[in-house]
């Protein structure tokens, strides 16, 4: 696959797969909307503070993003670590008409942040094969990108 169609695959993907541990050293997985992307390498996800995932990863960052296409047997795995925040810019940036019900005092909810995933590198597959992609390149192919939403451009 080349870079520009495992961008595609994540653009289109919508959902993705957070692997991670939890406190007690056991093997987690959360499914994910996620559909902000800064190229390959940075990925924004909007949850809840008080989440068990949330706490465990603020605590030890390591994580993987799994992102598949099942009908096209296409996925990419990126390894790295996530940051939590809590700063207005990203929270307005993923915040949606609607999601008050989610987070009723707003933008300023305490219980409202953005995971930020930061790739190192990654694994991908299809049917016609899979390889490998190292920082370096995510670097190279992700320079001079802002975030986006992903989803909206493949539309």
């Amino acid at each position: 696959m080349t870079n520009d169609e495992i961008m595609h695959l994540i653009n289109r993907s919508l959902f993705a797969t957070i692997g991670y541990s939890d406190e007690q050293g056991r093997q987690n997985v959360r499914r994910v909307f996620c559909v902000w992307h800064k190229g390959l390498g940075r990925h924004l996800i909007s949850t809840n503070t008080g989440s068990a995932h949330t706490q465990s990863l603020m605590k030890d960052g390591n994580a993987c993003l799994y992102f598949a296409d099942d009908s096209a047997f296409e996925g990419v795995c990126l390894y790295g670590r996530i940051a939590v925040h809590f700063e207005r810019e990203y929270k307005e940036l993923l915040w949606n008409e609607g999601d008050e019900k989610y987070y009723p005092k707003g933008i300023e909810d305490e219980d409202y942040c953005v995971l930020e995933f930061v790739a190192e590198s990654g694994r991908y597959y299809r049917y016609d094969g899979k390889g490998d992609l190292t920082k370096k390149e995510m670097d190279i192919f992700d320079a001079g990108r802002e975030f986006e939403n992903g989803y909206a451009i493949s539309c």
